[in-house]
């Protein structure tokens, strides 16, 4: 049997753990595809998993030409040979297999059939223009890899759509030979929290939600959270200390995975403006996009990496969803790190706390984090087991009327109720005002004369810090839930 864990502590992947193990254990040849954004703990899974059995590794790097990458690989040779020599590096991609195969023959001679793996990290980056390194893998895998039933190899990648387009999807050599796939995700708020906790890092979770909205739920940047200190006194040292590890990650995020990055962060730049979200039109125009394949694409591979998400909007077509910003530390940043560089030093996020744009930034960074975990939410609402559609929905003003309506987020189920939600971030518990509930019973009263639904309408806040009960609660909230809810696993 092969250790699961390879001597290293992994933290709420079980599901991605068991997916590499099963592929270890095959007694079939396995070609594994794994992909997610920069900085989610992909390296990190594959060799917490594979360590034990693992016999090569390669890592791609970026920009280099291609006697770099080869001299790369030749170096990555000798360390798994224990050559006593220098190696000379291949000519080609295609020697360069062909000395891999011929040591993994031997390596699986002296193992007598146990499994072996290898990885080969930043595939995008070792598979340049010109490179030569898909096809030569293509033909490595087709004549004799994939002949192999106790070889594991395992292709990764931060560039997501890359990667579902020249491996996973791809019509050529390799059409249909990947034989898992594996999308590694950033972390739920509950794994955020088991990441903290075993890393000793003890906060509240009002304290672990706003450190969330800041650094999502990326590992790499989680870890670098210490104890001791209070989400606050985290931010502010990893993102506007002048030395802090953050504070210019933004600025290299999407040259490191998209060619063309202009696009995708025009794109993103945009949505971190509206955060209500725009139609495939609006971004095009906005981002100054030509529409067609080209654009198509950058809204695909931001979709992929975790960047940006679609939301269907209730009664519209697929096409009339709304795209939105879905990753909190790029709408940290473009809010708060790029506007703030001049303001460096000891508490300089701290002051920012309790402004005005703090609370507007807070409330709808919160309602994006909720949008992303609607399971957890149904599960707090007691319907998790209940069929629905989640969607957002809006109506124009009506004659006579100053607003129209909008609600982020409408769960429509399937046994005949509607939950119309609405999301606070607050550090006190949220009171509902006349003029609030004014607003809820206008949106209540225009979602049912704009959808003609017969459905019954359930009010439904989701509170950071709990509902002051009062008579306009009493009146109009069927259900309210805390951000415990939003931690279930």
């Amino acid at each position: 049997m092969v250790s699961l864990f390879g001597g290293r502590p992994l933290i709420a992947r079980d599901a991605e753990r068991h997916t590499l193990v099963d592929a270890l254990q095959s007694d079939q040849p396995e070609l594994v595809a794994v992909y997610g954004r920069r900085r989610v703990g992909k390296t990190f899974l594959v060799r917490a998993v594979c360590g034990p059995v693992l016999a090569f590794e390669l890592v791609g790097i970026h920009d280099a030409d291609l006697p770099t990458q080869l001299r790369a690989f030749s170096a990555s040779l000798e360390k798994a040979t224990n050559a006593v020599a220098p190696l000379e590096p291949p000519a080609d991609w295609h020697q360069a297999f062909r000395q891999l195969a011929s040591f993994l023959v031997e390596r699986a001679k002296r193992r007598r059939g146990a499994p072996v793996a290898i990885f080969f990290d930043e595939v995008p980056w070792l598979a340049s223009r010109r490179s030569g390194f898909l096809a030569a893998f293509e033909h490595f895998w087709n004549t004799w890899a994939g002949q192999q039933p106790w070889l594991t190899v395992v292709l990764c990648g931060s560039a997501a759509s890359w990667m579902l387009e020249h491996v996973v999807t791809q019509r050529g050599g390799l059409h249909n030979r990947v034989t898992r796939r594996l999308r590694v995700e950033p972390f739920t708020l509950a794994a955020a929290e088991a990441l903290l906790v075993h890393r000793g890092v003890r906060l509240d979770r009002h304290q672990t939600i706003e450190l969330y909205l800041a650094l999502g739920g990326v590992p790499h940047y989680l870890s670098q959270v210490e104890r001791g200190e209070s989400a606050a006194q985290s931010i502010d040292r990893l993102c506007f200390a002048r030395d802090g590890l953050l504070r210019e990650e933004f600025d290299t995020l999407f040259s490191s995975l998209f060619d063309g990055a202009e696009r995708h962060e025009a794109v993103v730049r945009l949505l971190a403006k509206r955060r209500r979200g725009m139609t495939r039109a609006e971004v095009l125009k906005g981002a100054k996009l030509d529409s067609g394949g080209g654009a198509s694409k950058v809204l695909e591979e931001l979709e992929q990496s975790g960047f940006i998400a679609q939301t269907p909007r209730l009664g519209r077509t697929v096409r009339e969803g709304v795209y939105w910003l879905a990753d909190e530390f790029s709408l940290f940043s473009l809010s708060w790190i790029a506007r703030g560089r001049r303001a460096t030093g000891d508490g300089s996020w701290v002051r920012r706390r309790g402004t005005p744009a703090w609370r507007a930034w807070a409330g709808l960074a919160f309602e994006a984090l909720c949008l992303k975990h609607i399971k957890a939410l149904k599960q707090g609402l007691g319907i998790a087991a209940v069929e629905s559609l989640e969607a957002s929905w809006s109506a124009r003003p009506g004659p006579g009327q100053k607003d129209g309506a909008q609600i982020d987020l409408v769960i429509d189920r399937a046994d005949r109720c509607v939950n119309l939600c609405e999301m606070k971030f607050s550090e006190a518990p949220f009171v509902i005002d006349k003029a609030y509930a004014r607003e809820l019973r206008q949106k209540r009263d225009a979602f049912r004369a704009g959808t003609g639904t017969r459905k019954a309408i359930f009010l439904t806040l989701v509170t950071s810090a709990g509902l002051i009960e009062n008579e306009y609660s009493r009146e109009l909230v069927a259900q309210s839930v805390m951000i415990d809810a939003l931690f279930a696993k």
